[in-house]
């Protein structure tokens, strides 16, 4: 879609919530995301200058960039637009300034990709609301660019692939290293996807993250030393398990066990999807959360607080952290008829075990990343 001169746009670009595929983005794995309902959009008037105006509707903050002197990150929101602005000009991809409004639905700090529909929506409007000239998953690699590149984010695609290629009413199977997709149908008409926010921001140190995916490299490069074929824990199956148990310290083992097990778990869920077997998809939900708990140790004690607490509540096919962890928030399955009851759960038993209040979403699967035609 194009826009037309002279008048004011908006543009919107969702969050995410990741059903099952925790941290097997980067190594090449399965991802099983689905872009919701909870979004951000920008309202702005394109410019002939070479300047951005943005002003958050939040707090009236107002940030200001050259598009021709981008300059270094800062260690602030900005950069998500700086940078998506400055993957575009080394991909040649034209760019204009405007006047701009942004808001948003999306609880910051919660693993629900407020970042990558940053990215998305300031791609959408530093093109002046046009897709410049892009497919929708040029689009999600040029933020991952930026996110990468720029901001300094060492983060897999899953993120922005989701913000950018959403289909309303499923989740979206992806490939992360043939890149191929397809939708996966969620049973909407009878079920419901639950976000619960722990309400303690996800604490997601770059050191943390860093060395968890420096932890898989390492087990890639010993494994391929008598095996060239292995180029990521792709590569690896469970029957190999042994193998690399034998070559690798216990935690870069328990990490590697994580990964193969959870792409392994992404192909199975949807396969239960598919069949419409909701039992296999809530024990697959347990396994997926025992194992990024135990495992690859990205829980916190206020997520498996309300993963035990969805669990426990009838109704709830199934209940997991989503996103990378250290905090943010829970995804679940739950029943229509029975969403008044987790929410319930929810706010009588989580906050007497954690002294914190959670906030509860009904999402819904969303389109992705575009101009909105007004």
């Amino acid at each position: 879609m194009r826009a037309r001169p002279g008048r004011a746009l908006v543009v919107r670009a969702p969050g995410r919530v990741n059903l099952i595929g925790e941290h097997t983005d980067y190594n090449e794995g399965f991802v099983l995301p689905a872009a919701i309902s909870l979004e951000i959009r920008i309202a702005f008037l394109p410019t002939d200058d070479r300047r951005v105006e943005l002003t958050l509707q939040a707090t009236g903050e107002r940030v200001l960039i050259d598009l021709d002197a981008i300059g270094p990150r800062t260690e602030t929101w900005i950069d998500y637009v700086a940078g998506t602005a400055w993957a575009l000009a080394e991909a040649g991809i034209p760019t204009r300034g405007f006047r701009g409004l942004l808001a948003s639905t999306l609880p910051t700090s919660a693993g629900l990709s407020s970042s990558a529909a940053l990215e998305l929506a300031s791609f959408w409007a530093l093109t002046g609301g046009t897709d410049g000239g892009t497919d929708g998953m040029t689009r999600a690699r040029l933020c991952l660019r930026a996110e990468n590149a720029y901001v300094g984010a060492n983060v897999g695609l899953m993120d922005q692939f989701a913000c950018s290629l959403g289909v309303p009413g499923a989740a979206l199977f992806l490939d992360c290293r043939t890149l191929e997709w397809r939708p996966i149908a969620i049973p909407l008409e009878s079920h419901a996807l639950v976000v619960c926010h722990t309400g303690s921001a996800r604490r997601l140190v770059a050191s943390e993250y860093n060395a968890r995916r420096a932890q898989c490299e390492a087990a890639v490069a010993v494994l391929a030393e008598t095996d060239p074929s292995i180029r990521a824990l792709r590569d690896v199956t469970s029957e190999m398990l042994p193998a690399v148990r034998a070559r690798v310290d216990d935690e870069t083992y328990r990490r590697c066990e994580h990964v193969v097990r959870e792409n392994e778990r992404v192909l199975r869920t949807m396969a239960a999807l598919e069949a419409g077997d909701l039992a296999a998809v809530g024990r697959l939900f347990a396994e997926s959360h025992a194992s990024l708990r135990d495992l690859y140790e990205v829980s916190s004690p206020e997520l498996d607080a309300l993963v035990e607490i969805g669990a426990s509540t009838p109704g709830v096919v199934g209940a997991r952290m989503t996103g990378a962890g250290f905090g943010g928030c829970t995804i679940n399955l739950v029943a229509r008829d029975a969403v008044d009851a987790l929410r319930a759960a929810v706010g009588r038993d989580y906050p007497a075990r954690t002294g914190l209040t959670a906030r509860v979403f009904v999402v819904e699967p969303a389109a992705g990343a575009g101009l909105v035609d007004a």
